[in-house]
């Protein structure tokens, strides 16, 4: 399905003189007037059993200050689709603590929106040419990211700083999958942890056929 089909960005943007941010928040709140009607008529064009991945705006403020996504999610859940949030950090943000911590509030404040679990994946690993720069923060401890933080900012930040490390790891966000695209077993790996937080596939098991116990002659 394509929601340039319902509404469409440039034409947006155009007639009602508005910037791109403006013009997508206007785009999205239209999709979610239109949720019973456009969207609930694309989805019964698939089967029970398909696997749907949705390509969202990567605009903060949709995850974290307006009810839209959430709105589109628990549309989703109501037609009886098993729906998870899966968060892509650019591998460039793991050579600098601020910039992680920083990516890992920004997930944080979708998965608290959204109310899904959660899967978080340090993209674009194909391009890193230094793969020694991100290993700390693949799963770092938090005593490790405090002690960085606090080499990078002021001493009057010291509580904010821990306070900061203490949500993070106290909401788990300090684990993330790499996901190398040249790697097969990197791009399987990322597929089965979201399958199981969706349960994919669960319905298809193996069902015994009850019958009826032969008679003993």
């Amino acid at each position: 399905m394509d929601i340039r089909e319902l509404i469409n960005l440039d034409d947006v943007m155009e007639e009602l003189g508005l910037g791109p941010n403006g013009g997508l928040m206007y785009c999205m709140e239209h999709l979610e007037d239109n949720l019973d009607d456009w969207l609930t008529e694309e989805l019964d064009n698939y089967l029970d059993d398909d696997y749907l991945v949705f390509d969202c705006p990567g605009q903060i403020e949709l995850f974290s200050h307006v009810p839209v996504l959430r709105n589109f999610v628990e549309h989703l859940k109501h037609k009886n689709f098993n729906v998870c949030g899966v968060c892509l950090l650019d591998s460039q943000f793991m050579t600098d603590v601020t910039k992680f911590i920083s990516g890992c509030m920004a997930s944080l404040s979708a998965m608290i929106q959204l109310e899904l679990p959660h899967v978080n994946i340090l993209s674009k690993m194909d391009l890193v040419t230094n793969k020694r720069d991100v290993e700390d923060f693949l799963n770092p401890e938090p005593q490790f990211l405090l002690s960085e933080l606090d080499q990078h900012m002021a001493p009057q930040f010291a509580k904010l700083n821990k306070s900061l490390i203490e949500l993070v790891d106290g909401f788990s966000m300090v684990s993330f999958l790499p996901l190398d695209l040249r790697r097969e077993s990197s791009i399987q790996y990322v597929l089965a942890q979201i399958g199981n937080c969706i349960q994919y596939g669960e319905d298809t098991d193996v069902k015994i056929k009850d019958f009826d116990p032969e008679d003993d002659d």
